[in-house]
Protein backbone atom coordinates (compact mmCIF):
# COMPACT_ATOMS: atom_id res chain seq x y z
CA UNK A 1 0.00 0.00 0.00
CA UNK A 2 1.33 3.50 -0.94
CA UNK A 3 -0.32 6.35 0.85
CA UNK A 4 -0.40 9.50 0.72
CA UNK A 5 0.35 12.50 3.46
CA UNK A 6 -0.12 15.90 4.50
CA UNK A 7 3.23 17.01 5.22
CA UNK A 8 4.90 16.60 1.66
CA UNK A 9 5.24 20.41 1.25
CA UNK A 10 8.43 20.65 -1.13
CA UNK A 11 6.40 18.22 -3.63
CA UNK A 12 3.73 19.69 -3.58
CA UNK A 13 5.29 23.40 -3.79
CA UNK A 14 7.57 21.94 -7.08
CA UNK A 15 4.14 20.57 -8.63
CA UNK A 16 2.62 24.08 -8.13
CA UNK A 17 5.77 26.06 -9.30
CA UNK A 18 5.18 28.17 -5.87
CA UNK A 19 8.50 29.19 -3.83
CA UNK A 20 8.33 26.99 -0.42
CA UNK A 21 8.40 30.12 1.67
CA UNK A 22 4.75 31.25 -0.42
CA UNK A 23 2.63 29.00 1.06
CA UNK A 24 0.61 28.28 3.77
CA UNK A 25 0.77 25.11 4.93
CA UNK A 26 -1.98 23.50 7.23
CA UNK A 27 -1.45 20.19 6.28
CA UNK A 28 -0.83 18.34 8.97
CA UNK A 29 -2.39 18.24 12.68
CA UNK A 30 0.90 19.61 14.50
CA UNK A 31 0.18 22.71 16.33
CA UNK A 32 1.68 26.25 14.90
CA UNK A 33 2.62 26.96 18.41
CA UNK A 34 5.73 25.33 19.45
CA UNK A 35 7.04 24.45 23.32
CA UNK A 36 10.28 26.87 23.20
CA UNK A 37 13.27 24.75 22.61
CA UNK A 38 15.79 25.34 25.72
CA UNK A 39 19.94 25.17 25.17
CA UNK A 40 21.04 22.25 24.77
CA UNK A 41 24.13 20.90 26.78
CA UNK A 42 26.74 20.09 23.81
CA UNK A 43 27.10 17.01 26.42
CA UNK A 44 23.69 16.07 25.18
CA UNK A 45 24.20 15.76 21.39
CA UNK A 46 27.95 14.46 21.86
CA UNK A 47 26.69 10.84 24.48
CA UNK A 48 25.13 8.21 22.87
CA UNK A 49 21.82 8.23 24.08
CA UNK A 50 21.26 6.83 27.05
CA UNK A 51 17.51 6.03 28.70
CA UNK A 52 16.50 8.96 30.96
CA UNK A 53 14.84 8.11 34.53
CA UNK A 54 14.25 11.76 34.58
CA UNK A 55 12.28 11.74 31.16
CA UNK A 56 10.83 8.62 31.97
CA UNK A 57 9.26 10.10 35.33
CA UNK A 58 8.02 13.39 33.64
CA UNK A 59 6.07 11.07 31.07
CA UNK A 60 5.13 9.38 34.23
CA UNK A 61 3.50 11.89 35.99
CA UNK A 62 2.24 13.62 32.55
CA UNK A 63 0.11 10.50 31.14
CA UNK A 64 -0.40 8.98 34.44
CA UNK A 65 0.83 5.76 33.95
CA UNK A 66 4.05 3.74 34.84
CA UNK A 67 3.80 1.28 31.96
CA UNK A 68 5.87 3.23 29.70
CA UNK A 69 8.95 3.34 27.11
CA UNK A 70 10.05 6.24 24.91
CA UNK A 71 9.84 5.83 20.80
CA UNK A 72 11.03 7.50 18.06
CA UNK A 73 7.47 8.65 17.43
CA UNK A 74 3.81 6.81 17.60
CA UNK A 75 4.39 6.09 13.56
CA UNK A 76 7.59 3.80 14.89
CA UNK A 77 5.51 1.62 16.70
CA UNK A 78 2.39 1.55 14.64
CA UNK A 79 4.92 0.21 12.12
CA UNK A 80 6.54 -2.50 14.98
CA UNK A 81 3.64 -4.06 16.49
CA UNK A 82 2.62 -6.00 13.35
CA UNK A 83 5.98 -7.72 13.54
CA UNK A 84 6.10 -8.32 17.67
CA UNK A 85 2.04 -9.79 17.42
CA UNK A 86 4.08 -12.71 14.76
CA UNK A 87 6.96 -13.54 16.40
CA UNK A 88 5.58 -13.26 20.05
CA UNK A 89 2.19 -14.15 20.08
CA UNK A 90 -0.20 -15.03 17.20
CA UNK A 91 1.27 -15.03 13.68
CA UNK A 92 -2.21 -14.39 11.64
CA UNK A 93 -5.45 -13.18 13.72
CA UNK A 94 -8.16 -10.23 12.63
CA UNK A 95 -7.13 -6.87 13.13
CA UNK A 96 -10.81 -4.39 13.21
CA UNK A 97 -9.60 -0.90 11.80
CA UNK A 98 -11.67 2.21 12.10
CA UNK A 99 -13.16 2.77 8.31
CA UNK A 100 -11.48 6.22 8.21
CA UNK A 101 -8.92 7.00 9.92
CA UNK A 102 -4.93 7.49 9.95
CA UNK A 103 -4.00 4.85 7.11
CA UNK A 104 -0.26 3.97 8.26
CA UNK A 105 -2.18 1.27 10.51
CA UNK A 106 -3.56 -0.31 8.25
CA UNK A 107 -0.91 -0.12 6.07
CA UNK A 108 1.25 -2.39 9.01
CA UNK A 109 -1.10 -4.73 9.46
CA UNK A 110 -1.77 -5.40 5.93
CA UNK A 111 1.76 -5.47 4.72
CA UNK A 112 2.29 -8.13 7.19
CA UNK A 113 -0.15 -10.56 6.28
CA UNK A 114 -3.07 -9.78 8.54
CA UNK A 115 -6.65 -9.94 7.74
CA UNK A 116 -8.30 -6.48 7.50
CA UNK A 117 -12.07 -5.68 9.09
CA UNK A 118 -13.14 -2.07 9.02
CA UNK A 119 -15.70 -0.79 11.09
CA UNK A 120 -17.73 2.57 11.08
CA UNK A 121 -19.01 1.57 15.01
CA UNK A 122 -16.75 -0.21 17.26
CA UNK A 123 -17.28 -3.93 16.70
CA UNK A 124 -19.99 -5.51 18.94
CA UNK A 125 -19.42 -8.49 21.23
CA UNK A 126 -20.71 -11.15 19.05
CA UNK A 127 -18.44 -9.85 15.59
CA UNK A 128 -15.30 -10.33 17.60
CA UNK A 129 -13.39 -13.38 17.06
CA UNK A 130 -10.37 -15.58 19.20
CA UNK A 131 -6.99 -13.90 19.07
CA UNK A 132 -8.42 -10.65 17.72
CA UNK A 133 -7.15 -6.95 17.37
CA UNK A 134 -9.11 -3.91 17.56
CA UNK A 135 -7.72 -0.80 16.65
CA UNK A 136 -8.80 2.53 17.93
CA UNK A 137 -7.52 5.98 17.04
CA UNK A 138 -8.95 8.41 20.06
CA UNK A 139 -9.84 10.67 19.18
CA UNK A 140 -10.30 9.78 15.31
CA UNK A 141 -8.21 11.30 12.91
CA UNK A 142 -9.39 13.18 10.57
CA UNK A 143 -13.12 13.35 12.30
CA UNK A 144 -12.37 14.29 15.36
CA UNK A 145 -14.31 11.46 16.94
CA UNK A 146 -13.66 10.81 21.23
CA UNK A 147 -14.78 7.37 22.10
CA UNK A 148 -15.66 7.59 26.02
CA UNK A 149 -12.85 5.90 28.47
CA UNK A 150 -16.09 3.46 30.08
CA UNK A 151 -16.71 2.79 26.17
CA UNK A 152 -13.28 1.44 25.60
CA UNK A 153 -12.86 -0.10 28.96
CA UNK A 154 -16.33 -2.19 28.27
CA UNK A 155 -14.33 -3.61 25.10
CA UNK A 156 -10.88 -4.06 26.30
CA UNK A 157 -13.12 -6.34 28.61
CA UNK A 158 -14.60 -8.24 25.52
CA UNK A 159 -11.74 -8.35 23.85
CA UNK A 160 -9.89 -9.77 26.90
CA UNK A 161 -12.41 -12.73 27.33
CA UNK A 162 -11.68 -13.73 23.70
CA UNK A 163 -7.67 -13.24 24.66
CA UNK A 164 -7.10 -10.86 21.98
CA UNK A 165 -5.75 -6.98 22.34
CA UNK A 166 -7.11 -3.68 21.90
CA UNK A 167 -4.54 -1.03 20.50
CA UNK A 168 -5.39 2.62 21.09
CA UNK A 169 -3.89 5.61 19.37
CA UNK A 170 -3.82 8.60 21.15
CA UNK A 171 -2.22 10.88 19.37
CA UNK A 172 -4.36 13.43 20.11
CA UNK A 173 -6.00 13.12 23.36
CA UNK A 174 -3.35 16.20 24.67
CA UNK A 175 -5.65 18.56 23.05
CA UNK A 176 -9.14 16.94 23.52
CA UNK A 177 -10.41 15.44 26.98
CA UNK A 178 -6.67 13.68 28.55
CA UNK A 179 -9.24 12.28 31.59
CA UNK A 180 -10.21 10.10 28.77
CA UNK A 181 -7.39 8.24 28.41
CA UNK A 182 -6.56 4.17 28.88
CA UNK A 183 -3.41 4.39 29.70
CA UNK A 184 -3.88 4.11 32.83
CA UNK A 185 -5.11 0.47 32.23
CA UNK A 186 -1.98 -0.87 31.02
CA UNK A 187 -1.69 -3.22 33.76
CA UNK A 188 -3.86 -5.28 31.74
CA UNK A 189 -1.52 -7.06 29.07
CA UNK A 190 -4.31 -6.82 26.57
CA UNK A 191 -3.85 -2.77 25.97
CA UNK A 192 -1.38 -1.27 24.14
CA UNK A 193 -1.83 2.71 24.07
CA UNK A 194 0.12 5.07 21.74
CA UNK A 195 1.20 8.51 22.61
CA UNK A 196 2.53 11.13 20.79
CA UNK A 197 4.62 14.47 22.06
CA UNK A 198 5.06 16.43 18.37
CA UNK A 199 1.35 17.52 17.94
CA UNK A 200 0.41 19.07 21.01
CA UNK A 201 4.04 20.28 21.60
CA UNK A 202 4.26 21.23 18.06
CA UNK A 203 7.74 19.51 18.00
CA UNK A 204 7.00 16.66 15.11
CA UNK A 205 10.40 17.29 13.88
CA UNK A 206 12.21 15.42 17.22
CA UNK A 207 10.20 12.30 16.45
CA UNK A 208 9.56 11.20 20.09
CA UNK A 209 6.54 9.34 21.36
CA UNK A 210 5.90 6.51 24.40
CA UNK A 211 3.70 3.45 24.41
CA UNK A 212 2.23 2.43 27.32
CA UNK A 213 1.35 -1.38 27.79
CA UNK A 214 2.51 -3.59 30.42
CA UNK A 215 5.43 -4.52 31.47
CA UNK A 216 6.25 -7.97 29.75
CA UNK A 217 5.35 -5.84 26.53
CA UNK A 218 7.79 -3.16 27.18
CA UNK A 219 10.49 -5.35 27.78
CA UNK A 220 9.58 -7.12 24.35
CA UNK A 221 9.66 -4.11 22.33
CA UNK A 222 12.67 -2.54 24.00
CA UNK A 223 14.52 -6.27 22.72
CA UNK A 224 12.98 -5.82 19.17
CA UNK A 225 13.93 -2.29 18.55
CA UNK A 226 17.40 -2.30 20.37
CA UNK A 227 19.63 0.85 21.68
CA UNK A 228 19.57 4.21 21.11
CA UNK A 229 16.19 4.54 19.71
CA UNK A 230 15.85 8.27 20.73
CA UNK A 231 18.03 10.48 20.00
CA UNK A 232 19.88 12.81 23.38
CA UNK A 233 18.80 15.75 22.77
CA UNK A 234 14.57 14.74 21.97
CA UNK A 235 15.40 13.58 25.54
CA UNK A 236 15.81 16.72 26.78
CA UNK A 237 13.46 18.91 25.05
CA UNK A 238 10.73 16.19 26.27
CA UNK A 239 11.93 16.55 29.55
CA UNK A 240 11.31 20.30 29.67
CA UNK A 241 7.79 20.16 27.79
CA UNK A 242 6.39 17.44 30.00
CA UNK A 243 7.01 19.44 32.89
CA UNK A 244 5.99 22.39 31.97
CA UNK A 245 2.68 22.86 33.46
CA UNK A 246 2.47 26.23 33.06
CA UNK A 247 3.03 26.59 29.33
CA UNK A 248 0.42 23.64 28.63
CA UNK A 249 -1.86 25.31 30.59
CA UNK A 250 -1.87 28.26 27.84
CA UNK A 251 -1.07 25.92 25.03
CA UNK A 252 -4.51 24.48 25.30
CA UNK A 253 -6.05 27.93 26.09
CA UNK A 254 -4.27 29.33 22.53
CA UNK A 255 -5.36 26.24 20.41
CA UNK A 256 -8.64 26.41 21.46
CA UNK A 257 -8.73 29.65 20.27
CA UNK A 258 -7.37 29.54 17.16
CA UNK A 259 -9.43 26.76 16.41
CA UNK A 260 -12.50 28.21 17.77
CA UNK A 261 -11.50 30.95 14.57
CA UNK A 262 -11.03 28.84 12.11
CA UNK A 263 -14.03 26.31 12.82
CA UNK A 264 -16.35 30.07 12.75
CA UNK A 265 -14.31 30.81 9.15
CA UNK A 266 -14.64 26.86 7.81
CA UNK A 267 -18.68 27.10 8.80
CA UNK A 268 -18.90 30.77 7.14
CA UNK A 269 -17.63 29.26 4.64
CA UNK A 270 -18.73 25.93 3.35
CA UNK A 271 -22.17 26.26 5.50
CA UNK A 272 -21.83 22.72 6.58
CA UNK A 273 -20.49 21.30 10.18
CA UNK A 274 -17.29 21.30 10.83
CA UNK A 275 -15.41 18.07 12.56
CA UNK A 276 -12.08 17.89 14.85
CA UNK A 277 -9.97 18.60 17.33
CA UNK A 278 -8.18 21.81 18.68
CA UNK A 279 -5.31 21.02 16.09
CA UNK A 280 -7.07 20.32 13.30
CA UNK A 281 -10.39 20.62 11.30
CA UNK A 282 -12.51 18.41 9.16
CA UNK A 283 -15.35 19.50 6.47
CA UNK A 284 -17.03 16.99 4.32
CA UNK A 285 -17.26 18.34 1.21
CA UNK A 286 -18.40 16.38 -2.32
CA UNK A 287 -15.98 19.19 -4.33
CA UNK A 288 -12.86 17.82 -2.02
CA UNK A 289 -10.06 17.55 -4.61
CA UNK A 290 -11.65 20.22 -6.60
CA UNK A 291 -10.72 22.51 -3.52
CA UNK A 292 -8.02 20.81 -2.45
CA UNK A 293 -6.63 21.95 -6.52
CA UNK A 294 -7.95 25.87 -6.25
CA UNK A 295 -6.20 26.39 -2.90
CA UNK A 296 -2.93 24.49 -3.97
CA UNK A 297 -2.96 27.10 -6.95
CA UNK A 298 -3.15 30.07 -4.53
CA UNK A 299 -0.05 28.27 -2.51
CA UNK A 300 -2.57 27.12 0.63
CA UNK A 301 -1.46 23.12 1.23
CA UNK A 302 -4.16 21.39 3.29
CA UNK A 303 -4.96 17.64 3.62
CA UNK A 304 -7.58 15.74 1.11
CA UNK A 305 -8.56 12.77 2.86
CA UNK A 306 -7.88 9.47 1.70
CA UNK A 307 -11.65 8.75 1.03
CA UNK A 308 -11.70 12.28 -1.31
CA UNK A 309 -14.75 13.43 0.13
CA UNK A 310 -13.59 15.92 3.05
CA UNK A 311 -10.93 18.48 3.72
CA UNK A 312 -8.17 19.06 6.89
CA UNK A 313 -6.86 22.03 7.40
CA UNK A 314 -4.70 22.06 10.28
CA UNK A 315 -5.03 25.28 12.59
CA UNK A 316 -3.57 28.42 11.52
CA UNK A 317 -2.43 31.08 13.33
CA UNK A 318 -4.13 34.51 13.78
CA UNK A 319 -1.91 36.16 10.63
CA UNK A 320 -2.49 32.85 8.62
CA UNK A 321 -6.40 32.61 9.01
CA UNK A 322 -6.18 35.83 7.08
CA UNK A 323 -4.37 34.58 4.56
CA UNK A 324 -6.47 31.81 4.63
CA UNK A 325 -9.74 33.69 4.47
CA UNK A 326 -8.22 35.54 1.36
CA UNK A 327 -7.92 32.09 -0.72
CA UNK A 328 -11.27 31.36 0.26
CA UNK A 329 -12.76 34.54 -1.08
CA UNK A 330 -11.03 33.52 -4.71
CA UNK A 331 -12.44 29.50 -4.56
CA UNK A 332 -15.26 29.07 -7.39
Amino acid sequence: MKLIHGGQLHTIAQHYAIPIDEWLDLSTGISPISYPVPPIPISVWQQLPQSSPTLLKAAQQYYKTDNLIATSGSQSIIETLPSIFIQHIVPTTTVWLPKVGYKEHEKAWHDHGFIINHYSQLPSADELTPHCIVVVINPNNPTGVLTAQSTLTQLLTQVEKRQGWLIVDEAFMDCVTPSQSVASLTNNPHLFVLRSVGKFFGLAGIRLGFLSAAPIWLSTLANTTGPWQVNGPAQYIAEKALTDLNWQSEQSLQLQRLSNNLEHLLMDTFQTAVSGTSLFKTVLLPNAPELFKQLCQQGVYVRLCDEQNALRFGIPTDAELEKLAKAFAKLN
